[in-house]
């Protein structure tokens, strides 16, 4: 199997964790566009990103998509499905070729009754996430949308990646909560000041610190 990464939660994951996700966990492959899960599907694993990206969307009650969060190698969730057996809250979709490792709930509890100090990663992944819904939130009520905007970016491009996000002025809208047209006029006068470039389908960044102080990182 390709080799575990050591970025985002996996680079402070115990070694009993990523132990078990070489020796427990099953390797997944997906191609561009293929779902992984689907919101309402029964959850009953975790999943962690080895290589590749996958995009994080729901589906409101009126059927339109609402894209959460991409995330990169490193990256563990499902976690939900450890904690509360049920349906999925969220789909899974590789935006491009990617690898994963499933860990199955049993295997997992099994394991928890023999190395009880797991529990302590998987507390603290619930933790990170519930942290992380709680600034969304925030982000969405107090914050206007040049803000959102600009931390968007920076998180779906994080430091050490190309500049260039495949994502369509639409595809940023619902990742802030925002009007196209508010989005397509906020890009617009970042172009002009040349903080970022906009093609047909993408955004580059061009002056990262800009845009850094864009997003106001003390603000909350």
């Amino acid at each position: 199997m390709a080799q575990l990464p050591t970025t985002g939660f996996l680079s402070g994951a115990s070694d009993r964790l990523r132990d078990m996700l070489d020796s427990q966990a099953t390797e997944i492959r997906l191609s561009a566009g293929e779902t992984l899960f689907e919101q309402g599907d029964p959850g009953e694993a975790l999943y962690a990103i080895v290589e590749g990206e996958l995009e994080l969307s729901i589906l409101a009650a009126s059927g339109r998509k609402h894209n959460l969060d991409r995330i990169q190698p490193g990256a563990v969730f499902g976690e939900i499905a450890l904690f509360d057996p049920g349906v999925r809250t969220a789909s899974a979709s590789a935006t491009m070729p990617s690898t994963l490792r499933r860990l199955r709930r049993r295997d997992v509890l099994a394991q928890l009754q023999n190395h009880p100090e797991l529990a302590e990663d998987l507390l603290r992944l619930a933790g990170q996430r519930m942290r992380w819904m709680s600034t969304q939130l925030n982000e969405q009520v107090f914050l206007p949308l040049p803000v959102r905007l600009a931390r968007k970016l920076l998180h779906l491009s994080p430091e050490g990646r190309e500049g260039r996000l495949a994502l369509s002025q639409s595809d940023l809208a619902e990742y802030v909560g925002a009007t196209r047209e508010a989005v397509s006029k906020t890009l617009a006068s970042w172009k002009r000041i040349d903080i970022l470039e906009i093609s047909r389908g993408g955004v580059e960044i061009l002056d990262r610190p800009a845009l850094e102080e864009l997003a106001e990182p003390d603000l909350i």
